[in-house]
C-alpha cells in the first residue's frame, strides 16, 4: 500500500494580508487560504492570527511543519525575524520559538524574497535546474540564489540582496546607502524617476508603437543585462527568472537583455544559461516557505 505523501504548510506573512498553502512534498497545493494582516501588526497579533489561520488551513493536524516567508531578513537559522518591513514594533521577533509553541509543530523562517524565489525554483520556471538566480522586479529589486536545490542565505541570514549590486558609482543613492544599485535603476520608483510614467503605462506605449516607450524599454534592459552580467561571473546559474510586477513587460526588454548578456559574459561563464519569466505569481511564496520546511524537516 502506498504511503500517504508528507505534507506542510507554507505562509507568506505581508504587511496587509498573510497568505498561506498547505503542500504535499510533490508540490501538489491541496488548500489556500489568505487573511488581513491584523493592524496594528504587533508581533503578538500576527502570531495570533497565523496559528488560528494555521488551525483552519490543516484542521486535522496533517502537516508535518511550517515554513514562514517574512518581508525582511530572517538570522541564519530560520528563527528570528530580525526586522519586518511594513510591521509595527518588530524587531528580533522570535516568530519560529513562537509560532512552535502555538501550532505544536517545528517551524522555519526565511526572507519573502528568498521564499519566492525558492518556489520559482520548485515549482516554477525553474524546476528543471539545480542553480537558479531569481530577480524580483518591483517597488524594489529583491533576489534569492539557489545552489544545489537550496536557498544560500549565507553566515549571517543577508546572502542574496542581488538589487543591491553597484551599477553606477556616482547613480541615485540607494536606501541601502549604496549609490547606482540595480535597484536603483530597474525597480519602479527607478522606472517613475526617470520618465515620470509607471511601468503600466510605458509599457501601454511601447506596445502602440512610442519609439521614446520603445527606446527606454532597451535602455532598461541593458541595465538589467548589465547587473546579472555581474552576477552570472560570480555565480554561473544555470538559469536566471525574472519576476515581480515589472517583468509583464519582459517581450519589450528581455531581448536587449539577453544580447547584454551575450556581449557581456564570456561563453565559457553562461553556456546553456536561460534567461526565463517567472510563472507562479503570487504564490511562489507560499510554495517556497512550504520548500524550505520540507527542506529542514521532511524527509529528504
Amino acid at each position: 500500500m502506498a504511503t500517504a505523501e508528507q505534507q506542510v504548510i507554507g505562509v507568506d506573512l505581508g504587511g496587509s494580508a498573510i497568505k498561506l498553502g498547505r503542500f504535499t512534498q510533490s508540490g501538489q497545493c491541496l488548500a489556500e487560504v489568505s487573511v488581513p494582516t491584523p493592524q496594528p501588526s504587533t508581533p503578538k497579533a500576527v502570531m495570533a492570527a497565523m496559528a488560528e489561520a494555521i488551525a483552519s488551513l490543516d484542521p486535522n493536524r496533517e502537516a508535518v511543519a511550517i515554513g514562514v516567508g517574512t518581508p525582511g531578513p530572517a538570522d541564519a537559522a530560520g528563527r528570528i525575524a530580525r526586522v519586518a518591513i511594513n510591521l509595527a514594533g518588530w524587531n528580533d521577533v522570535p516568530i519560529a520559538d513562537q509560532l512552535e509553541a502555538a501550532t505544536g509543530r517545528p517551524v522555519v523562517v526565511a526572507n519573502d524574497a528568498n521564499c519566492a524565489g525558492l518556489g520559482e525554483a520548485w515549482l516554477g520556471a525553474g524546476r528543471a535546474f539545480k542553480d537558479v538566480l531569481t530577480l524580483t522586479l518591483g517597488t524594489g529589486v529583491g533576489g534569492a540564489i539557489i545552489l544545489g536545490g537550496r536557498l544560500f542565505v549565507g553566515r549571517q541570514g543577508t546572502a542574496g540582496e542581488l538589487g543591491l549590486i553597484t551599477l553606477n558609482p556616482e547613480g541615485p543613492p540607494c536606501n541601502s546607502g549604496n549609490q547606482g544599485s540595480l535597484e536603483q535603476h530597474c525597480s519602479v520608483q527607478a522606472i517613475k524617476r526617470e520618465t515620470g510614467l509607471t511601468p503600466a503605462a510605458l509599457f501601454e506605449q511601447a506596445k502602440a508603437g512610442d519609439s521614446d516607450a520603445i527606446a527606454f524599454w532597451q535602455t532598461y534592459g541593458r541595465w538589467l543585462g548589465a547587473g546579472i552580467a555581474s552576477l552570472v561571473y560570480v555565480l554561473t546559474p544555470e538559469a536566471v527568472i525574472i519576476g515581480g510586477g515589472i517583468s509583464a513587460a519582459a517581450e519589450l526588454f528581455l531581448p536587449t537583455t539577453q544580447a547584454e548578456l551575450e556581449r557581456r559574459v564570456l561563453p565559457s561563464s553562461r553556456e546553456g544559461m536561460q534567461v526565463l519569466v517567472a510563472k507562479l505569481g503570487n504564490q511562489a511564496g507560499i510554495a517556497g516557505a512550504a520548500r524550505l520546511a520540507l527542506q529542514q524537516y521532511g524527509d529528504r
